[in-house]
């Protein structure tokens, strides 16, 4: 072998060398393994798309305690203000100051708003939806901070649950079929697993190491002490005979 080739050799095999001690460095950095490396059981990423779609599962839940609290109000049966303004107080920080400002007024809207289709005309809709609700949210605040209702506002209070259920139902059904979606798509893969990591530092910083998982626990502790705890009960009955 020339002397020529013998330096070109040594310079790839410390270049491999190299590439290779920077691949290992990175993937501790992130955790050791890739997701599909790692087995059950063992802690996954989670990537920014489908972090914003289980935070709605947490305001669908909260949304849920609304409704089924609503469908008592209308039956003129007593629900606990107390822990209903414990649900409010929760989709207030974690929904509208976190998810939807934060997050979704923050980085997703003023993205889409660039895309040329469809999905830029979404933006204004939803952000209008959100200062809509924030000002439902400071009445439930106020109603719920109540000792008792008398029957004139538990009616208004239950017909404005409803009207603020169905409203954030159609509006989440649309951001997770198809907002989040062309957002994603606007995204390079780079971009997009940056706004990832930036999505989730904020989240710890808002709510520390276990945020997410805390949160779930708190809209559980929510639904159990207003009965609503047990999944089953929510099983739809057997259709009518056929006639």
């Amino acid at each position: 072998m020339s002397t020529i080739s013998t330096r070109r050799a040594v310079l790839l095999l410390a270049t491999g060398a190299t590439l290779c001690t920077a691949w290992k460095s990175a993937k501790a950095q992130n955790g050791g393994e890739r997701n599909e490396d790692r087995g059950p059981g063992e802690t996954k990423d989670v990537g920014s798309v489908e972090d914003l779609m289980r935070e709605h599962g947490v305001l669908r839940r909260i949304l849920l305690v609304y409704q089924q609290s609503a469908v008592k109000l209308h039956a003129s049966e007593t629900v606990d203000l107390a822990t209903l303004n414990r649900a409010v107080r929760l989709f207030r920080s974690f929904g509208e100051d976190y998810h939807q400002k934060t997050l979704e007024e923050g980085y997703i809207y003023p993205a889409l708003r660039k895309v040329h289709g469809p999905a830029s005309h979404y933006p204004d809709i939803l952000a209008a939806q959100h200062h809509r609700g924030r000002k439902i949210t400071d009445y439930f605040l106020e109603a719920t901070s109540r000792k008792k209702l008398g029957s004139s506002h538990a009616a208004v209070l239950a017909r404005t649950f409803d009207g603020f259920a169905l409203m954030y139902q159609n509006h989440s059904a649309r951001e997770d079929t198809f907002v989040f979606p062309a957002w994603k798509q606007a995204l390079a893969e780079t971009d997009l697993e940056e706004v990832g990591d930036k999505f989730e530092d904020m989240g710890r910083m808002q709510w520390g190491k276990q945020g997410f998982e805390d949160t779930v626990e708190e809209i559980a502790a929510i639904e159990n002490a207003l009965g609503y705890g047990d999944l089953s009960q929510f099983t739809a009955p057997d259709p009518p005979p056929a006639a």
